[in-house]
């Protein structure tokens, strides 16, 4: 099978995902058009060589309707024949994406190929499209479904995780997102926003609070009792679970991911192509997996997934040099630590969605380029990218640096 590789990792800063955020007025097309306009300038891409654009897309209902990819590889001046797909995967769309331009390239139907993802969460709200899984009481009462606020208190509940446990892991998510922003870690991948007469409007990730500690998120209430103990859901999660007395509710707004706008793109290429455009491969795409996983509980899928793609790749989790697992609420980090038997230190070392927040069907491509940068600048060779994902499944995949 055919070697697939990583020539460029774009992305936009990550803007507060409400109507005072900076990235607001910008539409959802014009952000995925940014990130395509970037990848080909910064690579000099002859854009009728491009096989196929995927990108990741949660809500694809409105202004991020009707294929959202087409739309913006045509706005972004790529040539006609490139073709584009719009990918959903709930959390893990814009990896899914990347796997999928990926898989195009290994398996010979495409030499060059761009996967990655968009959502605008300020203008088209999460859980826009609706959805039999969470709205036909037939499927929901089969399937045992929970909002994933209260799936992430079950966690903690089953697997001994208190409130203090995941406020400490918010304050460090916070505390290691600053750090690498002041260091410039990012500066490598982002591209500053512009508004249509090419002012910047935003060129940092807007919702990392460096100030965050123990005492200013005690003072939040959990965002989910009542919606757990008014509305049902904690019982339905205790008949999934009826060893459990009770779940507790431990995460809020400050250890939960932030709702936030972004895009991104990621490169991928034979070697071939990557010859003949003058590109240099920065990664080599190991494996990758997708699983499905119980769907009460949820977002435990990063651990099987995990597993998967280690086997699938014949590694062990000790030829991981750096994990990433999108912050989606601090408890399922620490499950998956533990499952993994994984050191704090070696997963999620920029922080994570806690602190810069996870634009649904990009944060996927975002924290593809986040490890690599990472691989790149501490001289590491291996990473291992997951997410968690509604509905029970789990998406993993392994990059090698060159």
């Amino acid at each position: 099978m055919t070697e697939a590789f990583i020539y460029d990792t774009v992305r936009t800063p990550r803007g507060k995902g409400r109507s005072d955020g900076s990235l607001h007025e910008i539409t959802p097309v014009q952000l995925a058009t940014q990130v395509l306009e970037g990848v080909r300038d910064r690579n000099n891409l002859d854009t009728s060589k491009v096989d196929d654009v995927a990108f990741g897309c949660v809500s694809p209902v409105g202004e991020q309707g009707a294929v959202i990819t087409r739309a913006a590889v045509l706005q972004a001046g790529y040539s006609q024949t490139a073709p584009a797909i719009q990918v959903n995967r709930f959390c893990a769309s814009g990896l899914e994406a990347v796997n999928i331009a990926t898989a195009k390239v290994k398996s010979g139907e495409a030499d060059l190929t761009i996967g990655g993802g968009v959502e605008h969460m300020s203008r088209v709200p999460m859980g826009s499209d609706g959805g039999a899984l969470a709205t036909d009481p037939a499927v929901a009462f089969k399937s045992y479904f929970v909002p994933q606020g209260i799936a992430a208190d079950l966690i903690a509940s089953k697997y001994g995780h208190t409130r203090d446990d995941v406020d400490a892991y918010a304050v460090e998510s916070q505390k290691r997102a600053s750090k690498a922003q002041s260091e410039g870690r990012f500066k490598n991948s982002i591209l500053p926003v512009r508004d249509v007469i090419g002012e910047t409007v935003l060129d940092h990730d807007e919702t990392i609070r460096p100030g965050t500690d123990m005492q200013s998120l005690g003072a939040l209430k959990p965002s989910f009792a009542m919606m757990g103990e008014n509305f049902g859901f904690d019982g339905v999660a205790l008949q999934r679970y009826p060893e459990l007395e009770k779940v507790n509710h431990v995460h809020h707004a400050g250890n939960s991911s932030g709702i936030v706008d972004g895009a991104a793109a990621v490169l991928i290429g034979n070697k071939e192509s990557g010859v003949r455009h003058q590109l240099k491969p920065r990664a080599r795409i190991v494996a990758a997996a997708s699983v499905g996983s119980e769907p009460t509980i949820m977002l435990t899928g990063p651990e099987f997934a995990a597993k998967k793609v280690l086997e699938r790749a014949g590694m062990t989790k000790d030829d991981i040099d750096i994990w990433e697992l999108n912050e989606a609420f601090a408890s399922v980090v620490l499950r998956f630590m533990d499952a993994m038997d994984i050191d704090h230190g070696d997963i999620n070392v920029c922080g994570g969605a806690i602190a810069m927040g996870h634009p649904l069907g990009a944060t996927g491509a975002m924290i593809t380029g986040v490890v690599l940068d990472e691989l790149e600048r501490t001289g590491k060779s291996t990473a291992l990218v997951t997410l968690c994902i509604g509905g029970g499944m789990g998406t993993a995949t392994i990059i090698e640096r060159v």
